[in-house]
Formats: C-alpha cells, structure tokens, sequence
C-alpha cells in the first residue's frame, strides 16, 4: 500500500457549508422557471458544475433555454449565491476544518482543494485559509465535472503525487466516485448510505486528526 503524502478537499460540505447558499440560490432560480426543487433535487447537483447543474434542472422541469436566456440563467444564479457568500465571516468553516488542515501542514502533508466551485478563491479568502492550500483546481481550470477524477487529477499532477498516495475529502457521492475513478484514497464526510463508496465515511474534520484518518486507511 502506498504511502499517504498528500490530501485533496472538496470544499463544498467539507471545509465550509456553501450547500445552504447554492440551495436557496437554485431553488430561487427554479421557482422563476417554473421548476419545483427541493433538498433532494440539490444533493444530486453537489459536485456539479454550474452548467450542468442548470442543465439537470431543465430536464427534470422538461424545459428548455436558448443558448442567451441559459447563460443569463447561470449568471443570475451566480449573482444570488454570491450576495448570500459575502455575508460569510472568517469563523464559518466547518468544525474541525482549520484545525485539520494546520494539522495537516504541520505533518508536511501536501494540500490541494479540488471543486467544482468557480467561486472557491474568493471563499478561501473570505475564511482566511486560502494559504493553507498549495494548489486551488476549481472549477474555472477543469472543463469536466464530477464524477469525472479530473478536478482530482489535476491536483495530483500540480503536487506531484501519485494518485494512490492522495486522500480526497468529499460530501457527495459524485465525488467520492471521481476520487475512485482516479485511483485515489478516499474519505466520505457525511452520511454513510450516501457515500457507501468511500473508504471509511466521518461526520465531519472535527472527528478525527490526520493521523487518525491516515491510520484508518492503512489499517
């Protein structure tokens, strides 16, 4: 078994609570349309990009855009999520989460964020851990989404890892079938029938040290 060197986070549902803001944001969007959605609509769109997110709430409300409305669409969308994320303070990261990655740095572990988030560097900034990070893959680099590892891929090429050396964290089940796609170790955050796939599956970065977590995985 490979040695761990580095970890990779989602970051959606792993080091901030954004899922609430994207809810409220499509959920307003949808009901403009005409679409229902609810909270099990949104858990199918976590790890999705923002066109294929709107792409999925089309079909299920067997609508359809021309090409200007559906980048309109997105853009309006993007504006609310934004207006409810920069209301956010430095203290709204998950519990556990700037513990865990301070820990993380302290055992020379290489860190990375992989997500499909366009709007991560400015989250990262407005939580005062954008530095904790060595590499930022979001989703203004990748052109493909979750399940596809390539958001994952592309920050084991930035490290430098082999992807059987990197642990991804993630909250979906998209992501935690990226991260198998890809060859890499994973750790599930949240419910364990959601994220059945996942290694070993934990309530959240509170629960357990990276050592901990690494000595799960080896064991």
């Amino acid at each position: 078994m490979a040695p761990i060197k580095g970890f990779l986070f989602d970051l959606d549902g792993v080091i901030v609570d954004t899922a609430k803001f994207h809810f409220k944001a499509w959920q307003k969007l949808a009901a403009e349309l005409g679409i229902h959605f609810d909270e099990a609509d949104n858990e199918k769109l976590k790890g999705v990009s923002r066109k294929e997110s709107l792409e999925k709430i089309l079909e299920w409300g067997h609508t359809s855009l021309d090409a200007e409305r559906f980048e309109a669409m997105m853009a309006k969308k993007n504006d609310w999520y934004l207006d409810f994320v920069k209301e956010m303070s430095a203290d709204e990261a998950l519990p556990g989460a700037k513990d865990f990655l301070a820990a993380s740095l302290a055992l020379k572990l290489r860190v990375g964020l992989g997500s499909a988030s366009k709007n991560a560097e400015l989250i990262l900034n407005l939580l005062q851990i954008h530095d904790s990070f060595e590499c930022i893959i979001d989703g203004t680099k990748i052109t493909r989404s979750k399940p596809d590892p390539q958001v994952f891929s592309m920050g084991a090429e930035f490290l430098g890892i082999e992807p059987q050396s990197i642990v991804v964290f993630e909250d979906s089940q998209a992501g935690i079938e990226a991260a198998r796609a890809g060859g890499f170790r994973s750790v599930g955050i949240g419910d364990p029938k959601i994220l059945a796939d996942a290694e070993i599956v934990i309530s959240g970065l509170h629960q357990f040290s990276p050592t901990e977590i690494i000595n799960k995985l080896n064991f």
